[in-house]
């Protein structure tokens, strides 16, 4: 198969990138810019272009002739979308708009979406299955609802089939972001105290990287799908506290702790109420399920740091 990955300079882009060469497809992607570990692959095809950019978006889609998209090219963040909200339009709505667009143009059917729990705003349930509400409470989260709504109008309208991945927290090797995990795991390896203030009570869903990429492809490959949306997490809660718990016993070194209370974004704004999301439906749809619990996710991730040192 020949799959067009947006944002495969990307966090989940370039893993998603890395799984498919690794079982043999062809991939094309694009991005602003790549990291300078990438090296030539003779199935891979880089192209450095902005996804706001829709003649150049097309200009891949028409030159490349993907069969299917797989859709990671956003900014991602709560604070990231309350820092720039007119650069997340322009880059999460408006790109994707793009990238359907050009699908449009270029008789391709098929495209996955990389969505987020941040949909579902304050969760109503603990685990929260995919037919919650959609009730963004920040700018991320309702880019990326309005995403899986766009997607909906263009399957209406034009036929095409946009399936989204609904994934929480995920973490791992090439995690751009300073949060827990990334940052207590690193300060554990270098040996550097640290000290988070608060949220050591919070409990959500974190989800190893490996099992994003897996659930995508199984997405990507199921031929035909009943639903839309499928939740792809760990489908298990764990506190902030216990995971630098864990980490204190796989890294006996660290000199890491968290103070009590509830999460906040950079200690400037509240993090919305979360849970576990519920992974049954990727399970009984395509037989899909996650490998990773948050121990197993982090050793696997220390190993790897260690083996990137």
């Amino acid at each position: 198969m020949k799959v067009l990955v947006t944002g495969g300079g990307g966090f989940i882009g370039e893993a998603v990138v890395r799984a498919l060469l690794a079982r043999g497809d062809s991939v094309v992607t694009f991005d602003v810019q790549f990291p300078a570990r990438w090296t030539g692959h003779a199935n891979l095809v880089t192209v450095r272009a902005d996804i706001t950019d829709m003649a150049a978006v097309a200009q891949i889609v028409m030159t490349h002739r993907p069969q299917a998209v797989v859709h990671t090219a956003a900014i991602v963040g709560v604070l990231s979308s309350i820092a720039s909200p007119l650069s997340l339009v322009r880059v999460n709505i408006e790109g994707s708009l793009n990238v359907f667009e050009a699908m449009r143009l270029g008789s391709i059917k098929r495209c996955v979406h990389i969505s987020s729990e941040e949909t579902y705003g304050h969760f109503r349930t603990d685990p929260v299955t995919e037919d919650h509400p959609l009730d963004a409470v920040y700018p991320y989260g309702i880019s990326k609802a309005t995403v899986e709504q766009l997607g909906r109008t263009y399957r209406d309208v034009h036929g095409l089939e946009v399936l989204n991945v609904r994934t929480c927290s995920v973490y791992g090797p090439g995690l751009p972001r300073d949060r827990v995990p990334k940052n207590v795991v690193e300060a554990a390896l270098a040996g550097r105290a640290l000290h988070i203030p608060s949220g050591g009570d919070m409990a959500i869903d974190h989800t190893y990287i490996d099992d994003t990429v897996s659930g995508t492809l199984a997405i990507l490959d199921q031929p035909a799908h009943r639903f839309d949306a499928y939740n792809i997490a760990s489908g298990h809660t764990v506190t902030l506290g216990k995971i630098l718990a864990i980490v204190r016993e796989l890294i006996p070194s660290a000199q890491i702790s968290i103070g009590p209370g509830w999460g906040r974004h950079g200690d400037q704004i509240d993090m919305v109420r979360k849970g576990a999301l519920d992974v049954s439906r990727a399970a009984n749809e395509m037989g899909w399920r996650p490998r990773y619990d948050i121990r197993a996710g982090l050793a696997a991730y220390i190993e790897a740091m260690k083996r990137k040192d």
